[in-house]
C-alpha cells in the first residue's frame, strides 16, 4: 500500500501554536533559557533549559539528547515541559548537523564528535549551576539513547545516575535497513562524497507519527530536515549501532528502557536484548504493544501519558533512593 504523503498546512510559529515562548512557559508553570554553547574544538551549539518554576533546588538534573534529523524546539520540548513541571531540571542541545547549531544539515560523519559536543555541555551544565550534589540522568530517543548508552560506556566516571531511553537506536531495524548490496555499493560511493544526499530510505515520519494531526504539526517544524540520509551518515550510523549492539553486555549504568512494539525505525526486540545483556544491577524494560517510533509526541494523548507517568515514576523512584 502506498504511503500518504501529508503535507504541512500553514506553519505555525512554535508546535503548540502561536503563544509567544515566554507566556508559552508561564502559562505551563516553567521557566526557560536558550543560548549557544562553543565546545573545546570550536563548534557553536545551540542550547535550552528548562525549569520547575515552584521547586529550587530541582528534584534532580536530566541531560537530554535527541534523534537523527530532529532538533530541541519544536516537539521535543514537550517532554523536558513536561519534566520540569514534575520538578526537574532539564537541559538540551542541538547536535552538530541538526537545529541551529554548526555543521552541515543532517550529516553525522563521525558518532565521536556527537558524543563529545553532549559530555563537554553536560560537564558544563554540572559545574556552571553546581549541581554536583543533586541526582543527575541521561536521557536519550533514538539515535539520541545510542549516544547516551556509548556516553554511559566511555565515561562512566561523569556521575549519572541512571539512563531514560527512548527506542535507542542500538541496531537499525531490518525493516528500514537498505539490503544487500546497497550497503556496499553506498560504503563505497561514501569514501568519495560522504555528504552526497541520495540514500534510499522511507519516510521515517510517516512511520514514526501515528496521529495524523499530529504529523501535520511535525512536518511544519522549520528546522525539520527533508532530504534523503545522506551517505556518511548512513555509514556511520551503520557501524555505530552494528559496534553497540556487540557492546550491551559492558552497559552498568542504572537505565529504563521504552519501546513501542510497533516501532520499525528502531528493532524493540534490541531493546530486549539490551535488557537480557546488559550487567547493570538495575535495569528496567516496558515494552508498550501497539505503539511506534514517537512515542512522547506522536502517539495519542492517553499513550503518551503512559509513557511519560512511567518514566517520571523511574525518575522520582530513584531520586528518594539519593535522598
Amino acid at each position: 500500500m502506498k504511503e500518504e504523503q501529508i503535507q504541512p498546512k500553514n506553519p505555525l510559529p512554535h508546535f503548540w501554536g502561536t503563544t509567544p515562548e515566554e507566556d508559552y512557559y508561564t502559562q505551563q508553570g516553567i521557566k526557560s533559557t536558550q543560548s549557544y554553547f562553543t565546545t573545546p574544538s570550536g563548534l557553536t551549539l545551540f542550547t535550552r533549559s528548562w525549569h520547575p518554576l515552584s521547586l529550587s533546588p530541582p528534584r534532580g538534573i536530566i541531560c537530554m539528547v535527541h534523534g537523527y534529523g530532529n532538533d530541541i524546539s519544536w516537539t521535543f520540548q514537550s517532554t523536558p515541559i513536561f519534566l520540569a513541571q514534575n520538578g526537574f531540571s532539564c537541559f538540551a542541545l542541538d547536535l552538530p548537523g541538526h537545529g541551529k547549531s554548526d555543521g552541515l544539515k543532517a550529516y553525522v560523519p563521525d558518532i565521536n564528535l556527537a558524543i563529545s559536543c553532549c559530555t563537554s555541555f553536560f560537564e558544563s551544565v554540572l559545574e556552571t549551576h553546581s549541581m554536583r550534589n543533586l541526582p543527575a540522568f541521561l536521557f536519550g530517543e533514538s539515535m539520541g539513547g545510542a549516544i547516551c548508552l556509548l556516553i554511559s560506556i566511555m565515561y562512566p566516571d561523569m556521575g549519572f545516575s541512571g539512563a531514560v531511553l527512548i527506542a535507542p537506536m542500538c541496531k537499525i531495524s531490518d525493516k528500514v535497513r537498505p539490503r544487500w548490496p546497497i550497503p556496499e555499493i553506498l560504503t563505497f560511493i561514501g569514501k568519495f562524497v560522504p555528504t552526497l544526499a541520495i540514500v534510499p530510505s522511507p519516510d521515517l515520519l510517516h512511520k514514526s507519527v501515528k496521529v495524523p494531526e499530529k504529523k501535520e504539526i511535525a512536518l511544519m517544524n522549520p528546522l525539520r530536515y527533508n532530504g534523503k540520509p545522506r551517505l556518511g551518515t548512513v555509514i556511520e550510523l551503520l557501524r555505530v549501532t552494528d559496534y553497540l549492539s556487540q557492546k550491551l553486555k559492558d552497559v552498568t549504568i542504572p537505565f529504563i528502557v521504552l519501546h513501542g512494539e510497533a516501532d520499525v525505525v528502531t528493532d524493540p526486540d534490541v531493546s530486549r536484548a539490551l535488557y537480557e545483556a546488559a550487567a547493570s544491577d538495575d535495569k528496567t524494560i516496558k515494552i508498550y504493544e501497539g505503539m511506534v517510533h514517537s512515542m512522547l509526541f506522536g502517539e495519542t494523548d492517553e499513550n503518551v501519558e503512559i509513557v511519560r507517568n512511567d518514566i517520571l515514576c523511574w525518575l522520582n523512584d530513584r531520586c528518594k533512593r539519593e535522598d
